[in-house]
């Protein structure tokens, strides 16, 4: 699947400002951001929902970017499960096929063995209304599956769940795609579905993709600063550029980690960007951090200390080392010695326009960088 320089506007409101991205056969990608990204938009193109002002869809090379809809060979879940309520399970499952004018009983044989599939083999004389959530997010997830459609389309399909739910259907979702070997495209605004669930995580903003990579390296090595600060927790330090490369924080000096190569240089203030687990913090009478929380999280313990300024920082420490870490404690903060992001001094960028990977900052536009 391949999206070529797409763009969706609805009146003045951007929702997609030429968007390039590909999915590799047999992947699950996901499609992560904010609330009004572009993100839904893009996945009710490739299902055909929408059509672009301009750009191209492609799937297996095939251009289909002024196919209809129902000839897209795509399956698509909803948020809303979108169950036929007259219907019981089988026969929402088997409703595309009738479409299609197969017979009965192949019809019966294939909804019976996707029902099986998906954790429902004696659900199917079951109506809507007598399902639980999650076993109805089955059945959809069932009937997407029954055109045997080369791309699977999933609408933000765990959202409306509890949360046990949906890890178990997280789970069972990332089986039968790997189980299957179908190329699935899933919305979400949850970082951790996206993170546990995907191959690669496509990363939106403002209609513009910020970078699409697997998770381990979308978490470890951010291509902006949009996404350092938007997906998990991030520390923002003020520093300050030594010229070699270095940047001095909390006291240490640390290397800074290079975007696309590109080491910056020159000197002066920056923000430094730190995940909580790249910060440690230990009881000092003397130290210049006070704690004013920690939240137990079963091995480990986050603890909020303000720092001199009123800066704010968490820490993911071990919890048999965060013991005496108690509220009103004075504390000392030292980063992990590894290589850091850093960004313009100034407010994070979550609402703001991305600047590519290794930009210099512009300070007359306050347009926030990676270095």
């Amino acid at each position: 699947m391949e999206f070529r320089s797409l763009r969706r506007a609805f009146g003045p409101t951007v929702a997609l400002d030429g968007l390039d991205l590909t999915a590799e056969p047999g992947e699950l990608l996901a499609l992560l951001g904010p609330s009004g990204c572009g993100k839904t938009t893009a996945l009710r193109v490739l299902a055909g929902f929408e059509q672009p002002d301009s750009g191209e869809v492609l799937v297996d090379g095939e251009d289909i970017t002024r196919v209809p809809a129902n000839r897209r060979d795509a399956g698509m879940v909803f948020q809303s499960y979108s169950l036929f309520p007259h219907l019981n399970a089988r026969d929402n499952v088997a409703f595309g096929l009738r479409v299609r004018k197969v017979s009965t009983a192949e019809r019966h044989a294939t909804a019976a063995e996707l029902l099986d599939l998906v954790g429902l083999p004696d659900h199917g004389g079951r109506f809507p209304h007598q399902m639980s959530g999650g076993q109805q997010q089955r059945v959809a997830l069932a009937r997407a599956l029954a055109l045997r459609p080369r791309v699977l389309l999933l609408d933000e399909p765990l959202s409306a769940l509890d949360a046990k739910v949906r890890l178990t259907l997280r789970e069972e979702i990332r089986r039968l795609q790997l189980s299957l070997g179908i190329t699935t495209i899933f919305v979400t605004h949850d970082q951790e579905e996206a993170l546990s669930m995907a191959d690669r995580v496509a990363v939106l903003n403002a209609g513009r993709l910020e970078q699409c990579a697997p998770p381990a390296e979308l978490y470890e090595r951010p291509a902006t600063a949009f996404v350092a600060e938007f997906v998990g927790t991030m520390n923002r330090l003020p520093g300050r550029l030594t010229g070699t490369g270095s940047v001095v924080v909390a006291g240490c000096t640390l290397p800074v980690l290079a975007a696309d190569g590109e080491v910056p240089g020159g000197s002066g203030p920056v923000d430094v960007l730190i995940r909580p687990e790249g910060v440690r913090a230990e009881a000092d009478p003397e130290g210049p951090a006070t704690v004013v929380s920690a939240s137990f999280l079963g091995s480990v313990t986050r603890v909020l200390l303000d720092l001199p300024d009123g800066v704010a920082v968490k820490a993911d420490l071990p919890s048999r080392d965060a013991a005496d870490l108690l509220p009103g404690v004075r504390a000392r903060v030292t980063p992990v010695p590894r290589p850091v992001l850093v960004v313009p001094a100034g407010p994070a960028v979550l609402a703001g326009p991305a600047a590519p990977a290794g930009a210099v900052a512009d300070e007359r536009t306050g347009k926030a960088a990676t270095a």
